[in-house]
């Protein structure tokens, strides 16, 4: 079967470095499936890789979304598969790598198979408020509530919308995906591992040198467009209090503040995810190979996940 390396982990892990350099000395193409990257508006705050590195190897799925475009798990991982495809016609080993569980998730088990939603329930479902939905959700579906976040608006409303459209809960179509290609491949996965407190450090001084690359202007960007508030690309980690800076809302200090508490709740959920997620996946140990300030890729992957 051909092969596919997948190299997942938190944010400001150094999952990007580590892909580069598999890819320069494996003739790979390094496919993007972290969900901020792709917006084309979100260079600096979405941490995408240096020019200069992208043309030392190809990279696939960066900056190809305008900011006021939405991207779903399988309309990602549809496009996933044709660079997957390409990169084996062309003899080159595909590395997908990225922080967007769901993403990666979904192109390795494929998607659940839910039914078109009665657009009138999608309608009153979207208008609820975020409590609301965690209300309805906890009553209508308790499975669904059990694992979803109270303040996670976007899923709690297609929880509810499913269970309500259908009868069945979200739950119940997750156990019946079809798309997956993790039958297809040699897969190669890794889960880039590092220590929290080396994480947080990262998580901090790398938002440091966002700012000081012009985060805010890139922000600005945004704002002066009059983008809707509920899209994803303005809802992405560090936009939102960054927003609230330049409507005065806040200061600079606590925008910065919040942006960086917002950064460091986001890895150490994604560590839970992968911890749960992907439990029989190598563990890249990350914390005794990169150090605090800069993400290094001169090292392979463990013989394990090979």
């Amino acid at each position: 079967m051909p092969p596919l390396v997948v190299i997942a982990g938190p944010t400001a892990s150094g999952k990007s470095a580590i892909a580069i350099d598999l890819a320069s000395r494996e003739n790979g193409v390094v496919i993007n499936a972290d969900a901020s990257q792709c917006y084309a508006d979100l260079e600096i705050l979405s941490a995408r890789p240096a020019l200069a590195d992208m043309a030392d190897v190809p990279h696939r799925l960066f900056g190809f979304l305008p900011a006021t475009a939405t991207m779903s798990a399988a309309g990602w991982a549809d496009r996933a598969k044709l660079e997957i495809a390409a990169a084996h016609r062309e003899g080159r080993l595909p590395i997908i790598v990225g922080g967007t569980g769901l993403y990666i998730r979904t192109l390795l088990r494929g998607i659940a198979a839910v039914p078109d939603i009665d657009p009138g329930i999608r309608a009153v479902v979207r208008k609820l408020s975020t409590p609301a939905l965690a209300t309805a959700v906890a009553a209508e579906d308790p499975v669904m509530a059990a694992r979803l976040r109270a303040g996670d608006t976007q899923r709690l409303a297609r929880a509810l919308e499913v269970v309500r459209s259908t009868g069945r809960s979200l739950a119940a179509y997750q156990q019946e995906t079809q798309g997956g290609i993790a039958g297809d491949v040699a897969l190669r996965p890794c889960v880039v591992d590092i220590g929290r407190d080396a994480l947080i450090r990262r998580c901090d001084s790398r938002f440091d040198a966002m700012m000081a690359a012009g985060a805010m202007a890139e922000v600005a960007a945004l704002h002066a467009r009059g983008i809707d508030r509920a899209l994803p690309v303005m809802k992405a980690i560090g936009v939102p209090p960054l927003l609230d800076v330049l409507d005065r809302r806040i200061s600079l200090e606590d925008g910065i503040a919040a942006a960086k508490l917002a950064t460091r709740r986001y890895a150490k959920r994604q560590l839970t995810w992968f911890r749960n997620q992907t439990p029989d996946w190598p563990r890249l140990a990350a914390a005794a190979l990169l150090p605090d300030d800069q993400a290094s890729g001169a090292h392979a992957l463990p013989a394990s996940a090979r």
